[in-house]
């Protein structure tokens, strides 16, 4: 199969990974509003699919097995879809909360699966990962962008707004359905286990789970923390896009330079450091555009470079997806809690400081588990 076509199949699947959540987002307000939603019963349709992508990731290994990697992703696409669509039904709550969750489990299933799908049919280009993160970040942006203008074009149609990112995944199955018709679907012979014993799949879960947990609380609460630094609604929601758009150049351009130069390490604390700079930034009360781009800059490196990780750590595309459904089950169920223990030391102590603070040191602990992950590895053994 021509490796273009690859490509193509990585791009679009990818690209549903986000819709269904990020499509949401801006009009949660309207949802309570016209469906006398709760505040609790509205997080839900943020928090339950991030949850559900990490509970469900293990089932993603059982499934490859059984079905063969291809067909598990094609399920996988069938079930967004399937909930996306769903929404286009019935506005009710009900509908949006099982639509969430029926979306997660399918986003938990095709997430470390596509690592595994790179590591089969490029298994010497692990920077093909860049082409998996960017897309998401894409598809994150586009769905978070024109919610709203759609939901105005609309006249005000909820079911429509909510339902047509559903376009994404009919082409998307459309691409992947060429996988059902070959041998490239088969079921696979070899039984994987997820490495629950394994030290570095432990660090690079716990390192998935601090990246996750800081880039879910920055979407969650930067627009809400600029609003309390005195900037309008509009300016406010403006940060969130500026933050989410500029992590698609990064992420397409960082496992490229990993990949051609080596030195994870660097930048992996690279990446981080630029976090830091930009909580620092937050906390001393900084005009907020330059802390957003350090924010992006350091968001946009980190989240393609975990998910390359499980890739350059492993031998094949079992193993890889093994790994990468573990980092990503303990990973996304730890960055779930991010945004909810932001939200908690801000009702409590009533300011953002204290809630940057948290950040600050999640930002720090992730820098001393990088420091771990690569302690072992030499200069020359870094070089893919």
């Amino acid at each position: 199969m021509k490796k273009l076509y690859l490509l193509l199949a990585i791009f679009v699947a990818a690209l549903n990974l986000r819709p269904i959540i990020t499509s949401v987002a801006p009009l949660l307000g309207t949802l309570q509003g016209d469906l006398g939603m709760s505040g609790l019963t509205a997080s839900l349709l943020t928090t339950f699919p991030v949850l559900c992508m990490g509970i469900f990731a293990p089932a993603a290994t059982a499934l490859r097995d059984r079905w063969g990697l291809e067909r598990t992703i094609f399920f996988a696409l069938i079930l967004i879809t399937g909930a996306t669509a769903l929404r286009g039904i019935v506005s009710s709550v009900f509908i949006l909360v099982v639509s969430a969750l029926i979306g997660g489990i399918g986003i938990s299933l095709a997430g470390p699966l596509l690592s595994g799908f790179i590591k089969k049919y490029f298994p010497t280009k692990p920077s093909i990962i860049s082409i998996y993160s960017a897309s998401m970040t894409i598809g994150a942006a586009i769905a978070s962008a024109y919610s709203i203008p759609i939901y105005n074009r609309s006249h005000h149609s909820l079911t429509l707004t909510l339902s047509c990112w559903a376009i994404l995944g009919v082409i998307a199955l459309l691409v992947w359905s060429v996988f059902l018709r070959n041998r490239a679907g088969q079921k696979s012979l070899v039984r994987s286990k997820l490495p629950i014993h394994n030290k570095r799949a432990m660090l690079l879960t716990l390192f998935f789970g601090l990246m996750a947990s800081m880039f879910y609380s920055v979407t969650a609460w930067i627009s809400p923390i600029a609003h309390s630094f005195g900037y309008s609604p509009a300016s406010s929601a403006m940060l969130l896009t500026i933050f989410t758009i500029i992590q698609i150049p990064v992420s397409l351009t960082v496992p490229g330079l990993v990949a051609r130069f080596g030195k994870r390490r660097f930048f992996l604390i690279l990446c981080s450091v630029s976090e830091l700079i930009g909580i620092v930034m937050l906390l001393l009360h900084l005009p907020m555009l330059p802390a957003v781009i350090c924010l992006g800059l350091g968001a946009g490196g980190l989240f393609p470079l975990a998910l390359m990780l499980p890739i350059v750590e492993t031998n094949t595309s079992e193993e890889a997806g093994a790994w990468s459904a573990m980092s990503q089950c303990g990973g996304y169920i730890i960055g779930a809690m991010g945004p909810l223990l932001i939200g908690a030391i801000y009702d409590y102590s009533g300011s953002f400081n204290a809630a940057l603070l948290s950040m600050l040191v999640i930002t720090v602990a992730m820098i001393g588990v990088q420091l771990l992950i690569t302690r072992r590895k030499t200069e020359g053994q870094e070089s893919y």
